[in-house]
């Protein structure tokens, strides 16, 4: 059975979560994650490349995310055809391994999309860290969306619910 990790069909949904942009590097980017009121998040903003900017993201706060055998992670989203990435952490910390996975949502459509545990990545600050140990479902404790890869421009992605199953 999937454990839903954020519904944000709930009103208070996005409280937990808060932006970190380039700018922890000097960058000038901003994004944010609010809840619309027909019923969804929207992960919005603006990338920009000035000052060696270049990414947007936005992390819940930490939590009990994790479910001991999940083997994927469930996305309903909708948005501009940029390239996204979902980020889950193992532990608590501000800067530490991201486990990432990218994904294209379609502009217009809701689509649930599959994204296997197995092909997330490890990074640590936008580089892969090819001898970090595997991802281990049951210590999912943040869950993050990033938008990166030099995409400058506003963006736009609505976000129903994360799942793992």
């Amino acid at each position: 059975m999937p454990k839903v990790l954020f519904d944000f069909t709930d009103t208070k949904s996005t409280d937990e979560w808060y932006a970190i942009d380039d700018r922890v590097m000097g960058g000038v980017s901003r994004s944010t994650l609010r809840r619309d009121p027909a019923g969804h998040a929207v992960f919005e903003g603006e990338v920009l490349l000035e000052r060696n900017g270049g990414f947007a993201s936005v992390r819940s706060s930490p939590g009990d995310r994790g479910l001991p055998g999940a083997e994927t992670c469930l996305i309903e989203v909708r948005g501009d055809p940029k390239q996204f990435k979902l980020s889950l952490l193992t532990d608590d910390g501000f800067d530490s391994v991201n486990f990432q996975a990218s994904f294209n949502p379609t502009a217009g459509t809701w689509r649930t999309l599959q994204l296997p545990l197995a092909g997330f990545r490890a990074t640590f600050r936008g580089r892969e860290v090819p001898d970090a140990p595997p991802l281990d479902p049951a210590r999912i404790r943040q869950v993050g969306l990033m938008i990166a890869a030099r995409q400058a421009g506003p963006f736009a992605l609505d976000i129903r619910r994360i799942s793992l199953d």
